[in-house]
């Protein structure tokens, strides 16, 4: 058990129920809260490692909260707003994930894991990201498929090395566009839409069902390592 804290911030008590029991079970602590100034408080007080938080509060938008919250903890967000802006809003302020309410409380679960192995690797210490049985080397730009060298044109290793950075962890579109292609001016997600296609040919088992590259449709790309998201 990892007996890791975590903040649960939703208005609604059933909500609220359900999230923690599916989190005591998997061996996290949970501390809850109602309202943003109580959420404010409990992050103050609690310092948790990880924030659920539901953005619909009563007295305060929860995208407001994110940059504050982000100190200190990862932060996953959990909302029943499905518009990609939202979404979008909630990454680029720094949200760690996004669930869709209703949520199922096993993929909720594999997200915590996600996002707090994220938040707890030490920075330099990350080594090889394995997702099936490709390996993306960071510090030797190195991409092997089954024990064998693949290669990747540079912007191809740039993109899938955008997604290694953040394993299981959606990647907006415009952040791999930033990175990628950082002195255009102008960047169409077109660009971005070619390389994936590629890197899926040479990285999918089945490039027309794709399992590692999978699309978080108008958001972003998700690295699926395979072991609990």
């Amino acid at each position: 058990m990892s007996g890791h804290l975590i903040l649960l911030v939703d208005d609604e008590v059933a909500i609220r129920r359900l999230a923690r029991g599916a989190l005591q079970r998997a061996g996290y602590r949970v501390v809850e809260a109602g309202t943003a100034r109580e959420a404010t408080e409990l992050a103050a007080a609690e310092r948790p490692a990880l924030v659920l938080l539901d953005l619909g509060l009563p007295d305060r938008d929860g995208l407001e909260l994110i940059g504050s919250l982000k100190r200190g903890a990862a932060v996953i967000v959990v909302s029943a707003r499905e518009a990609v802006d939202e979404k979008v809003a909630a990454l680029d302020l720094g949200a760690d994930d996004y669930v869709t309410k209703p949520f199922d409380t096993d993929e909720l679960v594999a997200r915590v894991r996600v996002a707090l192995r994220h938040r707890l690797r030490p920075d330099g210490e990350r080594g090889p990201i394995a997702a099936g049985d490709v390996v993306i080397d960071l510090d030797r730009r190195l991409v092997t498929r089954g024990g064998v060298e693949v290669h990747l044109t540079r912007k191809e290793f740039d993109v899938v090395a955008e997604l290694a950075r953040a394993p299981g962890r959606v990647v907006t579109h415009e952040r791999i566009l930033a990175a990628v292609w950082p002195a255009s001016h102008d960047r169409p997600v077109e660009y971005l839409r070619l390389v994936v296609r590629n890197l899926r040919q040479k990285l999918e088992a089945d490039p027309a069902s794709p399992k590692l590259i999978v699309n978080e449709l108008g958001v972003g790309y998700r690295l699926s390592t395979g072991t609990s998201d």
